[in-house]
């Protein structure tokens, strides 16, 4: 069974004042033990918090990066500038940046490549809009996104990924996939791992992110397929989001 990891998206939220609250509360905190913990920060405090948060549990991320190494790419960040800021993981076609900056599966694949290619963890982000969902679409959305990515890795590279599920339509609307439902979306992308790999699908740690909080978390991670959580709104409360990191041993 994957190790449950819960990860914070604080999306373009935060201040530095935050990254030390959150330094200091994770410093001191008691936290089950197979539990891991990261925090996806914006661009310009992923150094601040590489210092704040060494010595804690908490493993830093990004929230995207570009498909290139360098150049004249103004306003982009590569993954060798992550890295050299801390960042051991960064999420990959999240549906913020699929449907408000276009990144469709091709520039998604690119960037995992550019995480891959660099020793950083790609998060990488399924899921379905409400209209996809309405008309019988969940499946053939969620595992096109996944195979578009797999299909062109080898198995090595397939090992290196985290996922995570997040329905479009339960990000930052207080609406959240009820545990069977989400438990239904994990179970078909648990089994469509199977078909490349056995081990593949069990070691692979598969997220929920949907709007999870420490109200509903234990019941959402006592599902069979749910390896942890990828969480949004709740990451920017220090004792929110330790309360679901509690919820996750």
């Amino acid at each position: 069974m994957p190790t449950p990891l819960i990860a914070g998206n604080w999306k373009m939220n935060g201040s530095r004042a935050l990254v030390d609250d959150f330094g200091r509360a994770f410093g001191d905190a008691e936290l089950p033990e197979n539990v891991a913990v990261a925090l996806m920060v914006p661009f310009p405090y992923l150094d601040a918090a590489s210092r704040a948060f060494e010595g804690t549990p908490l493993a830093l991320g990004a929230q995207t990066l570009s498909d290139r190494p360098s150049g004249a790419f103004t306003g982009e960040v590569s993954g060798e500038m992550l890295r050299d800021c801390g960042a051991r993981m960064v999420l990959v076609g999240h549906s913020e940046r699929r449907t408000l900056f276009g990144e469709d599966d091709d520039a998604v694949l690119a960037r995992v490549r550019a995480a891959l290619d660099l020793g950083l963890a790609p998060v990488l982000c399924l899921g379905e809009t409400l209209e996809e969902r309405d008309a019988g679409r969940t499946e053939a959305v969620v595992l096109g996104q996944l195979e578009a990515v797999f299909d062109a890795l080898g198995a090595d590279e397939r090992a290196r990924l985290v996922l995570a599920y997040e329905p479009v339509w339960a990000i930052g609307t207080g609406r959240t996939a009820t545990p069977a439902q989400a438990q239904a979306v994990h179970g078909a992308i648990r089994a469509r791992l199977a078909r490349y790999d056995a081990g593949l699908a069990a070691d692979t740690q598969v997220l929920y992110g949907g709007s999870m909080k420490a109200a509903n978390a234990a019941e959402l991670l006592a599902q069979p397929d749910i390896d942890g959580g990828l969480i949004g709104g709740a990451s920017l409360n220090v004792d929110e989001f330790l309360a679901i990191c509690q919820s996750a041993g």
